[in-house]
């Protein structure tokens, strides 16, 4: 089965195309008041604790979860074996992994970047994998071939929903915007590459109209000031086509928070539930 009616079918069962990000920022992390020692190795056991927690708190409630692999690189070794944990995890729980790496290099590195996340026997087990189109169309070629014959996902970096995204992104946003939606010609309805769009710009809708058979991975809502209505705007009638993604508002209380501390997924799960009415109401 492929990824986008794999996709399709899990956004149907729960409902809601929110995507719950898993961003462990250190300073954030349940139990990090109690930490004595802020060493690597401490804190990649917080991460672990905490990606879990949003597996279990989002496993029946949202079709897909979004791993920040940088924070967990950030902790080195036992960083990355919690990366893997909480990808084996997800997956195990039925929900879909967007490993969120924004790769892209060329030849054989980029096909070592995709089999370290997409292959059957990866280390790293992702269903998607966010990649940067800006070395080149070739630079893809590695990862398609690989998300093509696993029956894997790309979200290529289109529209990204930072302040300064408009300046080396526009130029090329309309020849890029083509280049993805040809690769899904053959799609029933959407095929296997998505692009990320942001919540925070204008050229969304527009971009959806021009790529009706392209899944859409939504940053921006939340935290980052893009609302429900802007995100909802990127979805189709049929409630189907993007993935609409929330990190620190779905998982990181505003303030420190005892109940949290003690109990993550407990929180958290409140929180999913209240993103997931907040996005639903528009």
């Amino acid at each position: 089965m492929s990824f986008s009616v794999r996709l399709s079918a899990a956004v149907a069962r729960t409902g809601t195309p929110l995507c719950v990000g898993i961003d462990p920022w250190a300073d954030r992390l349940p139990g990090r008041r109690a930490l004595r020692e802020a060493d690597r190795s401490a804190l990649a056991a917080l991460s672990l604790r905490f990606g879990l927690a949003v597996v279990t708190a989002c496993a029946d409630l949202v079709p897909a979860v979004k791993p920040q692999f940088a924070f967990f690189e950030a902790l080195g070794p036992a960083g990355m074996s919690a990366l893997a944990e909480v990808c084996r995890a997800a997956r195990q729980a039925g929900l879909l992994v967007v490993g969120d790496a924004k790769r892209g290099d060329i030849g054989s590195t980029a096909s070592a970047y995709a089999e370290a996340t997409l292959a059957p026997d990866a280390p790293f087990p992702c269903d998607a994998l966010t990649v940067s189109p800006f070395l080149g169309p070739d630079t893809l070629e590695p990862f398609l071939r690989v998300a093509r014959a696993q029956a894997r996902g790309l979200f290529v970096l289109l529209r990204t929903s930072n302040p300064g995204s408009a300046r080396w992104q526009a130029p090329v946003i309309d020849d890029l915007a083509a280049w993805i939606e040809a690769q899904n010609a053959d799609g029933d309805p959407y095929g296997a590459v998505g692009a990320v769009v942001g919540a925070t710009h204008r050229e969304g809708s527009e971009l959806r109209r021009r790529m009706p058979r392209t899944w859409l991975l939504v940053p921006g809502f939340g935290a980052q000031g893009g609302s429900a209505a802007d995100a909802r705007a990127l979805v189709h009638d049929n409630g189907l086509g993007a993935l609409i993604n929330s990190s620190r508002g779905a998982t990181f209380p505003a303030a420190p928070d005892d109940a949290y501390d003690d109990d993550p997924a407990a929180w958290i799960r409140t929180r999913v539930l209240e993103t997931r009415a907040e996005l639903a109401r528009g």
